[in-house]
């Protein structure tokens, strides 16, 4: 994955939202995707992430302390961590407790935010995106919003976000990078380690920085 998309992954909750301060508003004649609650949830959080990122842009350069914080709250608010866990550990999560799997969780996502999260800071808000298209996924495992980041004098970068009904709200379990997965992307990463060890070591093991998240792979 390209170093400045992971920080838009990071940002909007590991997807959840997209570039676009400058986001050009959806035309009535546009799709229906648009219009409906997972592609609306993408557009939204796009609008709000990055307009926070450009308004407090000189407080998180001098506060990362704040910065981690906004980011927390992001990632907490709009990505289902305890499920995409779950399919990043894949065969060594079958059987594996609630408990195991939400340290997992919490684990990679602080060694992404830590290692990650400041490219926050540098990152280009005027970027536009544009909702494709929004299909069900097999077996009803909710939906995929297919998305383009528009740049100025560049081809636009395909971002997909796969995600699932949790409560009465949307929530992200992976996204795609120009079809690189997240969740496929740890889930090779992470195979060897998880066959020599039990869950707990590998989480032990990332949250010590022991364990290196490697999301530009």
């Amino acid at each position: 994955m390209k170093h400045n998309v992971l920080a838009i992954v990071i940002a909007s909750a590991l997807a959840a939202a997209t570039p676009g301060l400058a986001l050009a508003q959806q035309k009535p004649a546009a799709t229906t995707a648009a219009k409906s609650a997972p592609s609306q949830m993408v557009l939204d959080n796009s609008r709000r992430v990055l307009a926070t990122i450009e308004k407090r842009r000189a407080e998180f350069t001098r506060d990362r302390m704040a910065l981690r914080k906004f980011i927390d709250s992001e990632f907490n608010t709009m990505f289902d961590r305890d499920y995409a866990a779950r399919q990043v550990l894949g065969r060594h999560g079958r059987g594996a407790s609630d408990a195991d799997v939400a340290l997992f969780a919490d684990a990679l996502a602080n060694n992404l935010m830590q290692r990650y999260g400041s490219s926050l800071i540098d990152f280009n808000t005027e970027l536009r995106v544009r909702i494709k298209s929004e299909t069900t996924l097999p077996r009803g495992l909710g939906v995929k919003v297919s998305s383009e980041l528009l740049r100025s004098g560049g081809e636009p970068i395909p971002v997909d976000y796969l995600m699932r009904r949790s409560g009465s709200s949307w929530k992200v379990f992976d996204v795609m990078v120009e079809g690189v997965s997240f969740v496929q992307t740890f889930r090779q990463q992470f195979d060897n380690e998880l066959q020599r060890k039990s869950i707990r070591q590998v989480a032990s093991d990332l949250r010590s920085g022991q364990l290196q998240a490697d999301a530009k792979k």
